[in-house]
């Protein structure tokens, strides 16, 4: 488990615009939809998996079944940066649409 990299949804936006040109051009809309929503549930279960990986060793350290601080901490910031970022792009998404709803055609 690795926490999100902050270039992933431009790597994402990327590759499906790499799939899109490998493939003719004959990508529709729905397609496109597709493999976003695809990127997007595996980045939202990066941040959940880090989110565990977390709450299992604060538990085990709290239970005295874990003896290296550090690591917890780690995996406490790590957590906390991975749902830091998720909530920063959610935040730009819900601004770029707000822009695209205000724009007149």
């Amino acid at each position: 488990m690795k926490p999100i990299d902050p270039q992933f949804f431009t790597q994402a936006t990327g590759e499906i615009a790499k799939q899109q040109t490998q493939q003719k051009n004959s990508v529709s809309a729905s397609d496109v939809q597709q493999n976003f929503a695809k990127e997007l549930k595996n980045a939202i279960n990066q941040v959940n998996e880090t989110q565990q990986a977390s709450n299992q060793q604060t538990n085990a350290l709290v239970n005295g079944e874990a003896d290296n601080l550090h690591n917890v901490m780690i995996a406490a910031e790590k957590a906390s940066v991975t749902l830091q970022t998720a909530t920063e792009v959610q935040n730009k998404a819900v601004e770029a649409y707000n822009k695209v709803m205000r724009m007149q055609l």
